[in-house]
């Protein structure tokens, strides 16, 4: 029985981070994936290595079991083993079958065959994508197709997705050996408006009014992030810089099919510029009777 050397398999050092681990073994399953080379049954094979050794140094617990039993391997096939008996699911999770030899023997229960009940199957690796979407799209919802393998997958994205959101598609992702697929995983990132600044499902602007609107009250013209627009009031004695709150025209709450944030509007009101001299002379009489 040969010693699989899983840090060796995936060309990382033992003192590899878990990102050095998962960026080794996504190069390696890209090259030896078996839908490239199928009826290649030495492909195949190291497909099965790369993904066994990637199942133990991708979990913390169990590659610490692995580094424990490393350094004394021959050790423990020649005492039987005694004291040393892990159950494959301890190594890989819930499962078993495909594994190598290697684990049969170590973690099957003792010197000889493994439990029955501890067949191990693999499951596949996840697929990461990363999309972009404009402010609308995630207010409306959109869908996108990905091609994962050799399967085309149309992705329906409901209203309401925020940024660096992350949606899961299970079953979507790299074929497991001998066991269930990975799951596909969907990275959004929402790009940033030119009129609206979103936050969690609120919605913020700002909306220009006249001094003489701010002053004496009267209705302005807004946009909506639905690309229609709305009129609003504004009250009379309104000052610079003051927010309104305008219920339910935000966000749509993500999976909720009828709760939606709100609308704040911030107030900038702008001043007349290049006034007549009867127009100045009316300011200064109302600046004496002030």
């Amino acid at each position: 029985m040969q010693y699989q050397d899983y840090y060796k398999i995936l060309g990382v050092s033992r003192s590899a981070s878990q990102e050095e681990i998962k960026k080794a073994y996504r190069k390696l399953a890209i090259k030896y994936h078996p839908d490239k080379h199928q009826g290649d049954k030495n492909m195949e094979k190291k497909f099965q290595e790369i993904t066994e050794a990637n199942n133990v140094l991708s979990d913390p617990a169990k590659r610490t079991k692995y580094d424990r039993l490393g350094a004394n391997w021959q050790q423990y096939e020649n005492t039987g083993f005694d004291g040393f008996d892990f159950d494959l699911k301890d190594i890989f999770g819930s499962g078993g079958g495909g594994v190598s030899d290697f684990f049969k023997q170590f973690f099957g229960g003792g010197a000889g065959e493994p439990r029955a009940s501890s067949q191990q199957n693999l499951k596949g690796q996840d697929a990461e994508v990363e999309i972009s979407l404009s402010l609308e799209q995630a207010a409306y919802g959109t869908a996108r197709t990905f091609n994962v393998g050799q399967e085309q997958i149309k992705v329906n994205i409901k209203p309401g997705v925020a940024n660096e959101q992350v949606l899961r598609v299970r079953g979507k992702g790299g074929q497991g050996y001998g066991g269930q697929p990975g799951d596909l995983l969907i990275k959004v990132k929402v790009l940033a408006h030119g009129r609206f600044e979103r936050k969690g499902n609120d919605l913020h602007q700002e909306i220009k009014v006249d001094l003489y609107t701010a002053i004496l009250g009267g209705k302005v013209e807004i946009p909506t992030i639905k690309g229609s627009s709305i009129q609003i009031k504004i009250p009379a004695g309104t000052d610079n810089g003051k927010t309104l709150r305008l219920k339910d025209l935000g966000m749509p709450v993500y999976s909720s099919a009828t709760d939606s944030g709100d609308m704040y509007l911030k107030i900038a009101i702008q001043l007349p510029k290049n006034l007549t001299d009867e127009e100045k002379a009316l300011f200064e009489r109302l600046a004496s009777l002030r």
